[in-house]
C-alpha cells in the first residue's frame, strides 16, 4: 500500500499535537514534516514527532508531500487553505472553517478551482459511541427524533482563542460546530432557526465563555446546546461531547469521552481522568488519508464546516440583537 505524504501547517491548535501524533501512527501516511510562522515552535513540534521542520510554508509546499493538515489560528485558514490548494494539496482543516462565513465561502470556492479535496476535521464523527447513536437513529430504533440536548463544555483554552481578531470568537465559535456538525449528520435535517444568549459571566473578559443555543431544523426537531468555557482549571476532564437524543420510540443518550479512568496524585494533589478510549484523531487522519489514496470524497466536507459556521454565526448575531435569526432568509 502506497503511503500519502503529508505535512502540518501551524502547530498554534493544540489539536495539531493529536493530529500530528495520529500521523506518525497511520499505517497509510508518511508524516514528512512541519512548517509555522512560529519557527521555535516548528522546530520543537518536528524535534518532538522526529519529523522535518520546514524554513517556510512555500518550502513545504514545493516538496512531494500530498497534503497538509492546517491547524492554525481560525483566522488564518482561508491564507493557508488557498496556499495549499494553489499547490495542488489535498488539505484536512481545524474547526471552525473559519473566522467569518465570507472566508469560509472563498474557502470552499478556492478548493473547487483547484480541484483538491478539502476535508473539515470533525473527529467526533468517528467516536463508536456517536455512530452507534447514529445508528439507532438512522435505523428508526427510536422513531422520529422530537429533540436532542447536548453539551460541550470545557477549560478556557486562553492564548489566541480568546483573542477575537485571531479566533472570530470564544467559546460559541469554538465549541458548538462539533454538535451542529453531528446534529446535521445523524438526522440529515438542516438548522433552519437559531436563537441563542450569550455572556462572559465566567472570566468577565471581552470574549464570550459561555453560551446556550436553541436550534429548530427543518424536519420540526429542536436541539439545545451548551457550548461553554466554564469548567474551572482544577476540572479533572478537559470537557465533554454528550448528546441527549429523545425520540417518539425512547431515548438515547451518549457521553462520548466516559472511556477514562480516574488518576489521583500524591505529587500534584490532583484528580484527573485519563482517557483510555478510541482514538478519533487517528480514525479522521486514516479516513483522510484514504481518501486522497482511493481518490474517493472525503467524509466531512468543507460544506459540512460552513454549515456548522453558519450556526454559530448566527447565535452571535442572535445574542446581539435579541431574537430568532431564521437561516433561510
Amino acid at each position: 500500500m502506497s503511503k500519502v505524504k503529508i505535512g502540518v501547517m501551524s502547530f498554534a491548535h493544540m489539536h495539531a499535537y493529536g493530529y500530528a501524533q495520529a500521523l506518525t501512527q497511520c499505517a497509510g501516511v508518511d508524516f514528512v514534516g512541519v512548517a509555522d510562522d512560529d519557527q521555535a515552535r516548528a522546530k520543537a513540534a518536528a524535534g518532538q514527532f522526529g519529523v522535518k521542520a520546514f524554513d517556510s510554508y512555500s518550502d513545504m509546499l514545493a516538496s512531494d508531500i500530498q497534503a497538509v493538515v492546517v491547524c492554525s489560528e481560525n483566522v488564518n485558514h482561508r491564507r493557508h487553505v488557498a496556499l495549499a490548494a494553489q499547490s495542488g494539496k489535498h488539505i484536512l482543516c481545524e474547526k471552525p472553517l473559519a473566522a467569518t462565513l465570507h472566508d469560509a465561502e472563498a474557502i470552499i470556492e478556492i478548493v473547487r478551482r483547484s480541484d483538491v479535496r478539502l476535508m473539515t476535521a470533525f473527529p467526533c464523527r468517528f467516536h463508536p459511541a456517536y455512530k452507534q447513536l447514529k445508528a439507532s437513529v438512522k435505523s428508526d430504533e427510536l422513531g422520529k427524533v422530537l429533540a436532542i440536548k447536548a453539551t460541550n463544555q470545557g477549560k478556557c483554552p486562553w492564548g489566541w482563542f480568546v483573542d477575537k481578531s485571531l479566533s472570530g470568537g470564544g467559546a460559541v465559535m469554538d465549541h458548538t460546530v462539533h454538535l451542529v456538525d453531528l446534529m446535521r449528520d445523524m438526522t440529515g435535517s438542516e438548522p433552519v432557526r437559531v436563537y441563542a444568549e450569550i455572556g462572559n459571566r465566567m472570566y468577565g473578559k471581552d470574549f464570550d465563555d459561555t453560551g446556550i443555543l436553541t436550534v429548530d431544523f427543518a424536519d420540526g426537531m429542536f436541539a439545545t446546546i451548551d457550548c461553554s468555557w466554564f469548567r474551572p482549571k482544577s476540572y479533572p476532564l478537559w470537557g465533554n461531547v454528550n448528546m441527549e437524543v429523545v425520540g417518539t420510540n425512547g431515548a438515547a443518550n451518549m457521553e462520548m469521552y466516559a472511556q477514562n479512568v480516574d488518576y489521583f496524585s500524591d505529587e500534584n494533589a490532583s484528580h484527573t481522568y485519563v482517557y483510555w478510549g478510541d482514538d478519533t484523531n487517528l480514525a479522521l487522519v486514516s479516513s483522510f488519508a484514504d481518501s486522497i489514496r482511493q481518490g474517493r470524497n472525503v467524509e466531512i466536507s468543507g460544506e459540512d464546516g460552513m454549515a456548522a459556521l453558519r450556526v454559530a454565526m448566527a447565535a452571535y448575531e442572535s445574542a446581539k440583537s435579541g431574537r430568532a435569526i431564521d437561516l433561510r432568509e
